[in-house]
This record gives C-alpha cells, sequence and structure tokens, in this order.
C-alpha cells in the first residue's frame, strides 16, 4: 500500500472543509486488510474513509486515513421470491439501488439517492421514509483489525437500533473494517412503504396509479432533491442531527407548551420528534454565522457555504444543540461523525 504523507482530505468529504491527515492510503484489494494492524500501530489512529458524506473534521486528522474502494457485486443464493446479493463495501450505495431498481428487486427503493458507501449503511443503520437498512441486511462480514481475520455478523449480531449498530459501540468502533454486506431483496414485491413523509403525496402528484420499485424510487428522489442541498452546489454532510427519541411523559409535557409539534411513535413504547421542527422552531433555519449555517430550506442540514473552518463550525453544532436544549429540554445528538481529535 502505498502511504501519502500530509495529506489534504477535503475534496474526499462533502463537507468540504480544508483538512488534512498525517497519513492517507488507498485499500483496493483484500489482501492489503492484513497491513491494517501495522498501520495502526504505526500511526495511532485509523480512520476508514468511504464516500466521505457523513464526516466533519473539527480539526485536521493525526492518524492514517485508509480510503476503502473494495468493489464487486454478485447474486450468492436465490428462489422465487428473494435474492441474496454480496455488496463489497467501496460500492457506491445509490448505484446499488439504481442497480436494483432495474432488476425489480424490492426492499431498498425508499433509501435512494443516500449519499456514501455500502460499507456504511450497516454501522449507520441508514434509514429514511419509513426503511431502514436493517430490514434488508442478512449479514455483514467485517475485518477485526487488531486480530486480522475476518468474522461474519448475523442481522441480529449486528445489534441495530435508530443510527445505530454494534459497529457504533465504544468498545467496538474502529476495531473493524466492514469489507462486504449480504441483502435480501424480494423479487417482483407488491407492498411498498409509501405513508412516511410525503411519499404518497409526491406518487399522486406524479399521476402513479400502479405503484413500483421505480416510482417509489422516483418520489423519493424527487422529495431528497426537493429539500436536500446537493454537495456539489453547497457543501453539507446531509442531515447532521438524530431525531431525538423521548418518553411520551416528555413528549405530553412539550405539547403543553408547544401543542404543534409534530412527534411519531416508534418501538419500545419511544417518541420520535423531528429535529428539523425543534431547530426551525428555534429560528435557526436559515441561519448563518460566517461561512457555516443551516439550510434555508431544510433546518436539518449544516452548511458550508464555502471556506468555513472545522472549529467553527464545531462550535456552530454546540449553539445550535445549547439552544434547542435550553428551549425544548431535548439534547440533539449528531447523526454526522466528528473527528474532533
Amino acid at each position: 500500500m502505498n502511504i501519502s504523507t500530509n495529506f489534504n482530505l477535503t475534496p474526499l468529504h462533502t463537507f468540504g472543509m480544508e483538512t488534512y491527515t498525517a497519513a492517507y492510503t488507498r485499500l483496493t484489494q483484500m489482501e492489503e486488510l492484513n497491513e491494517l494492524k501495522a498501520l495502526k500501530e504505526q500511526y495511532g489512529n485509523i480512520l476508514i474513509l468511504g464516500g466521505g458524506s457523513n464526516l466533519m473534521f473539527a480539526q485536521d486528522y493525526k492518524g492514517i486515513v485508509v480510503h476503502n474502494l473494495l468493489k464487486g457485486i454478485k447474486v450468492i443464493d436465490e428462489n422465487d421470491k428473494y435474492v441474496n446479493i454480496q455488496v463489497a463495501s467501496g460500492e457506491i450505495w445509490h448505484e446499488f439501488v439504481l442497480l436494483a431498481i432495474e432488476k425489480n428487486w424490492g426492499g431498498i427503493e425508499n433509501l435512494s439517492l443516500i449519499p456514501g458507501t455500502v460499507g456504511a449503511a450497516p454501522i449507520q443503520n441508514i434509514g429514511a421514509y419509513g426503511v431502514e437498512v436493517k430490514s434488508v441486511v442478512q449479514e455483514v462480514y467485517a475485518y477485526d483489525i487488531e486480530a486480522q481475520k475476518e468474522i461474519q455478523f448475523s442481522n441480529s449480531e449486528c445489534q441495530f437500533g435508530y443510527r445505530y449498530s454494534i459497529f457504533k459501540h465504544p468498545l467496538t468502533k474502529d476495531k473493524y473494517f466492514i469489507t462486504s454486506v449480504i441483502f435480501r431483496l424480494e423479487k417482483s414485491p407488491t407492498s411498498f412503504h409509501t405513508k412516511y413523509g410525503d411519499v404518497q403525496k409526491t406518487l399522486d402528484e406524479m399521476g402513479v396509479k400502479t405503484l413500483t420499485i421505480k416510482s417509489v424510487s422516483d418520489a423519493v428522489i424527487k422529495i431528497r432533491q426537493s429539500k436536500l442541498p446537493d454537495p456539489k452546489v453547497i457543501k453539507n454532510a446531509g442531515s447532521f442531527f438524530k431525531n431525538p427519541l423521548t418518553s411520551r411523559f416528555i413528549v405530553n409535557k412539550l405539547l403543553e407548551r408547544f401543542p404543534d409539534m409534530p412527534y411519531y411513535e416508534v418501538e419500545n413504547n419511544l417518541i420520535k420528534i423531528p429535529a428539523a421542527w425543534l431547530i426551525e422552531k428555534c429560528g435557526l433555519k436559515g441561519a448563518r454565522v460566517g461561512d457555516i449555517g443551516n439550510h434555508d430550506k431544510q433546518a436539518l442540514v449544516v452548511v458550508n457555504y464555502g471556506n468555513a473552518k472545522g472549529k467553527d463550525a464545531f462550535l456552530y453544532i454546540k449553539d445550535i444543540q445549547n439552544t434547542v436544549q435550553q428551549t425544548f429540554g431535548v439534547l440533539l445528538r449528531p447523526e454526522v461523525n466528528i473527528i474532533s481529535d
């Protein structure tokens, strides 16, 4: 593996803040995984980089960045109803979704246009418009950097939660390099998720009479493009905060003060409050300090208008959290991975 030092990461993450790493290398072959332990020991810290769409660098990175470029998609099992596909972690997520749509394989059409790579999908348990990737993940293959061997995780062993998996647990974070994911998709599906958000409304506006995988995907793409800024035009890392989960008691107390507050019941008797609504209610939609701010069409997206510095963005994020907590008593937790040390 070729190592570059004092490497400029700016073009490799969608937030686009000028960032350097002490060392950088590209991983394109499975055999190169065996070099990761030595690299980690040499540089102290190791950061696996995929599409760079869920990162915010508050400062330069002091360790080594390993850019995951593993490729490959293959069908490993199928029957009349389902197909199991093994996808290498370096594949682009949306390109995989488009392949599934072309093949009429259902299950991930609601996850269209989510940026990033396949390897990040189970780590983050990505989700959108009523669907989470955990519903289609069969197995995750991960390389244990310290033990220098590949391990297989079943769906239950991944311990999926809201924007969470075992790969984000403090004891296992940065321990594994996801190598591939096996997805189970439905052949020629007849049921679709259209009740969440504006999906059904958009389908109606599009004049769709008969639902298909492609029509649902098209509706989701249309919604996302209307609400979320294109990182190629305005630098950003997508939705910055998770929607907070809280109890019915807390929600009832908040509804006494804010009767217009939207909320959604989820599993385990928890209730989800839209983070975008909380931020907007605090008057922060479209707010801006220098080159960092909240997007004027989607309060949940923090954007870099040009030359924002990582340390300034970090302080801006803290101000949002403090303002929301002071107003609602609710702590917003970042969905974006903040690299601060």
